[in-house]
């Protein structure tokens, strides 16, 4: 599975990286990027910081 952010949509509100510290962080510019690829043990935390983004700007394909 692929995750990736909409760094036009991201409003830097932190959740992300406050629930997936292995996939997310927030950059210089307070925009969530992605520092490493979910696997099997990350994947239910990337997931549900992904369902958490309050404007969608997370996607897990």
């Amino acid at each position: 599975m692929k995750v990736t952010v909409d760094r036009g949509a991201c409003i830097g509100c932190g959740l992300c990286a406050e629930i997936c510290p292995e996939v997310f962080e927030m950059d210089e510019d307070n925009i969530a990027t992605i520092i490493s690829q979910p696997d099997a043990s990350t994947m239910a935390s990337a997931k549900e910081a992904a369902g958490s983004c309050p404007v969608s700007a997370i996607t897990i394909e």
